[in-house]
């Protein structure tokens, strides 16, 4: 039998890789993990948790000039965008410490560095070469952009997290939900925002109920949306930027974001030498038990492109580490799988749009709401909420649930619950809602929407 340095080595410390190391940690496994930024991930650093605490500080506009017909006076607020980043930060140490303590309590060894794979059992970790019995890929993804004139003047969604200053004038170019969540954020923040998108409705994949009054709502909001709009070059004169569109007009803006995608970040990590095959898309192959082509190498998470998101990424670790050092052969349930935008105002969503439903079973009930929440009918607010349930109606189950409004990731990630336990709609009916609320619509929806013809 071999004799390695490690049971497992992971390369990236992210949400996925973590978990699964941790655990496996605990279980008893000598473990080692290796990370050339911070421990955390993109979530913790560049994705979920800053874009949020963002979030929340944009909400506060809002909060402010809704609470005036509340019969509340406030004068001479003002907003510090730096102070709000400097305490971004001090928040993002605090959960990089954690991580770090997480990871020492359940006695992993962290190695600085960009991890290589030099064969299949051996990794290299600043010119260090260690091996292990098995390996462990959960370096995640990184944002793309196209290959076009001008774009080394533009920032993605890592560098929008630490502008130093607001810009007056912002492009957005995506139509994705990274995409909408930064144009919600800067526009609440009094910057001017224009999104540039090629199709010719934003959010592709979700609901296109959902779809169409978002982009209704952004609009409502100031944000100028340009569909079915490429741009083809970006000059920089001065501090101003000029974007050429397709349709040669010239679009002038003090700040360009890309957010049109994100690849997995296997680039340079050997993983040919060590015999690890990958798709089209830089993404690797992997089993329902996260095996690669190569045995006793694994990967989770958004490097894998199989659904790109934390809480999944950690499922994943956690059912690896279990089957490795604590005989437990459970895999990760891909089966309606909650999911969020944090966009203004928000869409959560569970189960099967209505066009996936409809392509699975033909025919599908449709129920839905469109209102005014209670909150906007004193606020004075123009700003609706959307909800939609799809029944497939020989078993009477609800498929799908989607929803576009005020607390509605809090809302669904109750409702996903339900639909995980194989809710019926007369079991929705049977519910007793909550009232006032948003979310009892969801248990008073009766009426069918009339079939399309």
């Amino acid at each position: 039998m071999a004799n390695y340095d490690y049971d497992l080595i992971t390369i990236g410390a992210g949400s996925g890789g973590v978990r699964a190391s941790r655990l496996a940690g605990g279980y008893g496994a000598k473990v080692a993990i290796c990370e050339e930024d911070r421990v955390g991930g993109t979530c913790v650093l560049r994705g979920c948790i800053p874009k949020k605490l963002l979030i929340y500080g944009a909400h506060y506009a809002d909060y402010m000039e809704d609470a005036v017909n509340y019969g509340w006076t406030i004068e001479g607020a003002s907003h510090d965008w730096a102070k709000l980043i400097a305490n971004k930060n001090t928040e993002l140490d605090r959960l990089n410490g954690i991580y770090l303590r997480i990871l020492r309590d359940n006695n992993v060894d962290l190695k600085e560095g960009h991890g290589v794979l030099v064969d299949d059992h051996t990794v290299e970790i600043a010119g260090e070469r260690l091996t292990a019995e098995n390996i462990l890929i959960a370096v995640g993804g990184w944002p793309t952009m196209p290959d076009i004139p001008g774009i080394e003047h533009v920032i993605t969604s890592n560098e929008a997290l630490e502008l130093p200053a607001l810009p007056k004038r912002m492009v957005i170019v995506g139509g994705g939900y990274i995409a909408v969540e930064f144009a919600g954020v800067f526009s609440s923040l009094g910057v001017e925002v224009t999104e540039i998108i090629r199709a010719d409705n934003i959010l592709r994949g979700f609901d296109i109920d959902m779809r169409t009054s978002l982009f209704e709502e952004m609009e409502k909001r100031g944000i100028k949306i340009l569909a079915e709009t490429v741009v083809e070059s970006i000059e920089k004169q001065g501090d101003v930027l000029s974007l050429r569109l397709g349709n040669d007009e010239i679009l002038e803006t003090d700040c360009v974001m890309y957010a049109t995608g994100r690849r997995a970040n296997t680039d340079g990590l050997g993983l040919e030498a060590a015999g690890v095959e990958l798709r089209d898309n830089g993404s690797i192959i992997v089993d329902e038990m996260n095996r690669t082509t190569q045995s006793h190498i694994y990967a989770v998470g958004d490097v894998t492109d199989r659904i790109q998101l934390t809480p999944v990424a950690i499922q994943e670790g956690h059912a690896l580490a279990d089957m490795l050092f604590n005989k437990d052969t459970r895999t990760t349930d891909y089966s309606n799988v909650p999911s969020a935008v944090f966009s203004t105002p928000p869409i959560a969503t569970v189960g099967l749009t209505e066009e996936q439903a409809r392509a699975e079973f033909g025919d599908v009930d449709i129920y839905d709401s469109n209102f005014k929440p209670l909150v906007h009918t004193l606020s004075g607010r123009d700003e609706r909420s959307v909800m939609k349930l799809i029944v497939e109606p020989k078993s009477d189950r609800v498929v799908g649930c989607h929803m576009m409004g005020l607390d509605a990731p809090e809302i669904i990630q109750g409702v996903a619950i339900a639909m995980k336990c194989g809710a019926t709609k007369a079991q929705f009916d049977a519910t007793t809602g909550i009232h006032p609320s948003s979310a009892e619509e969801f248990v008073t929806m009766r009426s069918k929407r009339p079939d399309p013809e």
